[in-house]
């Protein structure tokens, strides 16, 4: 038995595996009825609020109709030549004429212009896009590795405030949330962007 067997014994016997019964039920009895904040009831305020907090993070923001997508999406690659990586779900109708590789390897990853994907959900309070890395927006590498990344939010899964977004969320899928461009900054405060994940961030809301 090597070290890291041995840490992972001694955490099974302290913590053991509950049946996915029990912790169903668990689950069952938190209490979600968060309060809302911006339950206006007015889609276009919240597509507008969402667009106006994603500009406050310094993305790029844009709007397509269903039959603009793949023309938006054609121009804003064309800005930055080369091959994007795009997951084996993503309609092929938004790249359609665009440059790109459909589920790239982990090694390709790093070669590439960019990646165009897709989201789960999207909040309006926060500005903040969720990733559940299914078929439309591929494994979390995808999105963290390229230095480019263009995400198509439809309207419809923008939510109003944080509250609603969990309650569209399977909290058993990998989650990954992108408020901005990566960015941090040192102890003198001195910004650095796309240290830990795309440093461009493009969001093309699809109405």
């Amino acid at each position: 038995m090597n070290a890291r067997e041995e840490i992972l014994r001694r955490i099974d016997r302290a913590a053991p595996v509950r049946p996915a019964a029990e912790v169903e039920a668990g689950l069952a009895r938190i209490d979600r009825r968060y309060l809302g904040q911006h339950h206006t009831g007015d889609a276009d305020a919240t597509v507008a609020l969402f667009a106006e907090r994603v500009a406050d993070y310094r993305a790029t923001v844009l709007e397509a109709s269903a039959t603009d997508v793949a023309a938006v999406v054609t121009e804003r690659l064309a800005a930055r030549p080369g091959v994007y990586g795009v997951p084996g779900g993503l309609p092929a109708e938004w790249t359609a004429g665009a440059p790109v590789a459909r589920d790239p390897s982990v090694a390709d990853l790093d070669g590439l212009a960019g990646a165009v994907t897709a989201c789960a959900v999207a909040i309006a309070e926060t500005g903040t896009i969720v990733l559940d890395h299914g078929p439309e927006q591929g494994p979390r590498a995808l999105s963290l590795v390229p230095d480019f990344h263009l995400i198509v939010v439809r309207a419809d899964q923008i939510a109003p405030d944080v509250p609603d977004a969990l309650r569209r969320l399977d909290p058993r899928r990998p989650l990954t949330f992108v408020s901005g461009p990566s960015a941090t900054s040192d102890i003198e405060l001195t910004r650095v962007e796309g240290v830990h994940g795309p440093r461009v961030l493009e969001v093309l809301i699809l109405r």
